[in-house]
């Protein structure tokens, strides 16, 4: 459809995109898309192609598109109030009830909630909190942060750091020195083919003890990591894996952030992932999930054991000195309390968990026996399919040949479903909204076998 306007030309002259190849774009020869409009499990542009989002925007828009209820809490909350800051003890209805229900929802430890905009600015709140409870407890050494390759924890200074993929490191002069990295507990790409889950395992534990023990454990503060490793391949933990890990974080005195921007709030079945897997988190990361991305909202969630430190510090210190202009902004609190009762009312937990098991066992029945796809895998509304040069010996295609992202245009191409091909590997992402039907679910992996067929045969 041809455009008698100037928007394209605006768009690539004048708006910087995240996460683009910004001189093909700029070129003209990466496609420019304006979505214009939203419903359930479908987006639409301004070309009128409507296309089924298997991945709900960026894995956020829980609930689905186009929810009255939440846009008319946001539009209420705009008339009302639509700023006041959070600073010196102020607050709002919104924000107030939002914690509230955040706390209701969490795990029974967690004591306070701190409200910022994006996952990686509740990430770096939370390393701060970190090093100033440390600094409390006269621990001044205690400050490195232990994060896994293949791990996404956002794309700042520190989060970036603790982030484990290449393309957020390369030519930022990331990671940052009090990052460590340890091993991703990703099976399906161990080194011995023979290896157990539980073999595995004990590898992964085994390799961050040998890290503690080089760095110190009186130098190292936390551990973050996703319960499911999302942007780095929407990766489950083989068995056992969380339980061994946060013995050894026991042992050593050591934190437990679970970031759960892509897990929290119902995309795992349940309300968290650390429920789901039986952490212990001294800290919870949320955002995405918490307004279904209908506003910016991010938080961190604080434990019980934490809090009671963070209050002696400002009796010795006066105020803590950490926050942001928009935390805990009204309109996005509305949002979120909109959002969490949306996702009550209408069973959306119950549904990720029924119609997620439904798509990920239709994906397997549909795709594991083809010669080019090494691993199918997933939990709740998440599901990954690998592809691989050669199944039997677990060969990988070279990541020039960009074998995932043509699978993903195809799918785009022939059915109007948007998959995502994920970073680093040949790795289809699905991560849908939770009112996804059955009848959809059959969509996506109609789709996924033809493009797989179409380009790899």
């Amino acid at each position: 459809m041809l455009h008698n306007d100037q928007l394209e030309k605006w768009d690539r002259e004048s708006f910087f995109h995240p996460s683009t190849h910004l001189a093909e774009f700029a070129r003209g020869t990466l496609p420019h898309r304006v979505i214009t409009g939203a419903s359930g499990c479908h987006i639409e542009d301004r070309d009128g192609n409507r296309m089924l989002d298997a991945f709900a925007g960026l894995y956020c828009v829980n609930v689905g598109y186009g929810r009255p209820e939440i846009a008319e809490a946001i539009a209420e909350q705009a008339k009302e109030l639509a700023y006041y800051h959070a600073y010196v003890g102020h607050g709002t209805e919104a924000s107030i009830t939002l914690a509230r229900m955040v706390l209701d929802r969490a795990p029974d430890n967690m004591s306070k909630v701190y409200f910022g905009l994006s996952g990686s600015d509740a990430n770096e709140t939370n390393i701060k909190l970190i090093w100033y409870y440390n600094n409390i407890l006269g621990r001044p050494e205690k400050k490195k942060i232990i994060s896994r390759w293949r791990g996404y924890h956002g794309s700042g200074l520190m989060t970036g750091s603790l982030t484990g993929l290449d393309l957020f490191h390369r030519k930022f002069d990331l990671p940052l020195a009090p990052v460590v990295h340890t091993t991703a507990p990703y099976y399906f790409r161990r080194e011995d083919q023979n290896q157990t889950e539980a073999g595995f395992v004990a590898d992964c534990v085994a390799d961050l003890e040998s890290l503690i023990d080089r760095e110190g454990a009186d130098t190292i503060a936390a551990f973050i990591g996703e319960p499911v490793l999302g942007t780095g391949g929407i990766v489950t933990p083989p068995e056992g894996y969380w339980a061994a890990v946060q013995a050894v974080l026991d042992k050593h005195d050591i934190l437990l952030i679970a970031d759960e921007v892509v897990t929290g709030f119902g995309r795992l079945g349940t309300m968290f992932g650390s429920e789901h897997y039986g952490m212990r988190p001294d800290i919870i990361t949320i955002a995405k999930g918490l307004t279904s991305a209908y506003a910016p909202l991010s938080g961190s969630i604080v434990s019980d054991k934490m809090w009671s430190v963070l209050e002696r510090g400002t009796d010795e210190n006066g105020p803590i000195g950490h926050g942001w202009t928009y935390s805990a902004h009204p309109i996005g609190a509305a949002a979120g309390v909109a959002n969490l009762q949306l996702i009550d009312a209408l069973g959306l937990i119950e549904s990720a968990s029924s119609v997620g098991a439904y798509l990920n066992a239709a994906m397997r029945d549909a795709l594991a026996d083809h010669p080019n796809v090494g691993d199918v895998r997933g939990e709740g509304m998440l599901c990954a399919v690998e592809l691989v040069s050669d199944k039997d010996s677990r060969t990988f295609f070279d990541g020039s040949d960009k074998i995932g992202p043509q699978v993903a245009a195809r799918m785009l191409e022939q059915d109007s479903v948007i998959a995502r091909a994920m970073p680093q590997g040949d790795i289809l992402g699905f991560a849908p909204p939770f009112c996804l039907s059955k009848e959809e679910a059959d969509i996506v992996v109609a789709s996924t076998k033809r493009a797989v067929t179409t380009v790899l045969g």
